[in-house]
């Protein structure tokens, strides 16, 4: 058999990759499988018994779908504000000149801090303030984990904004608003839409610091935890296997969005 040069390397990688894939997505396909069994036990079903009951079962848990919505809108004001700072962030990175790698590194600290660490000291610094735990104290802790990733993202759809584009509409006349709402705003969309999406799922399923930030109503993370150490009800892997199914169409659709608008430019 004739191995062509450099064929080998590429096989290791690709072997390592789809591995590395199976650990990663196994435990929520597994977890999205048991979902659809009938049985209490978490074995995956035949094919003859999968079933919608856990799904049907889910509007009956007040609790879980009062926490979902509470996610929802956490989410959703996470998503919107994280967007919209990390744009001004970015658009400032791209102004500056000297001080660009500190600016850089500024915006991304927060991801680099343990969730339990800055959880930790945002309830401590809210509670010494008198400020009472509510989705607000929520959506401070989410906005601080979901800029970061937001920012990278924006910031790296900023690379089908060429310089020249810019300096023919200033030689046209163009003022720098015109030039941002014309040029740079089309441009960049999908960077947007995608730095939106990224900061609604990171903040609907964040955990940690939602556990030390929220109030009376806590969020769905929070709340399945709590019913997992309860013991583990045939709902919550029907709530799991939904968000999970949610998550993954929203991430395709990014992706294809993306793969479009690439074969649109070229």
């Amino acid at each position: 058999m004739i191995v062509r040069e450099g064929t080998g390397p590429r096989i290791v990688i690709w072997t390592l990759t789809i591995i590395g894939l199976a650990a990663i997505y196994a435990p929520p396909l597994y977890l999205l499988g048991v979902s659809f069994n009938p049985a209490l036990q978490p074995g995956l079903p035949h094919i003859s018994d999968l079933t919608l009951k856990w799904y049907i079962a889910l509007g009956g848990e007040t609790a879980l779908v009062a926490a979902l919505w509470q996610s929802l809108v956490i989410a959703l004001a996470t998503a919107i504000v994280a967007t919209i700072l990390s744009l001004v962030a970015a658009l400032a990175y791209r102004e500056l000149h000297r001080g660009r790698s500190l600016w850089f590194l500024t915006v991304l600290l927060p991801m680099f801090v343990p969730g339990v660490i800055q959880g930790l000291a945002l309830s401590t610094v809210i509670t010494r303030a008198g400020v009472k735990a509510s989705a607000l104290t929520v959506i401070a802790g989410h906005l601080l984990w979901a800029m970061p990733f937001a920012f990278i993202v924006i910031l790296t759809s900023f690379a089908a904004v060429k310089r020249t584009y810019l300096m023919a509409a200033d030689d046209l006349g163009a003022s720098r608003l015109r030039q941002f709402r014309d040029i740079t705003l089309p441009l960049i969309r999908p960077g947007l839409i995608s730095a939106f999406i990224f900061s609604f799922l990171l903040s609907l399923n964040e955990f940690t610091r939602a556990f030390y930030l929220a109030g009376r109503q806590n969020t769905l993370p929070v709340v399945l935890f709590g019913k997992m150490n309860a013991g583990a009800s045939p709902t919550i892997y029907a709530m799991s296997g939904a968000i999970f199914l949610v998550s993954s169409v929203c991430v395709v659709a990014v992706a294809l969005r993306s793969l479009m608008t690439q074969r649109g430019a070229s």
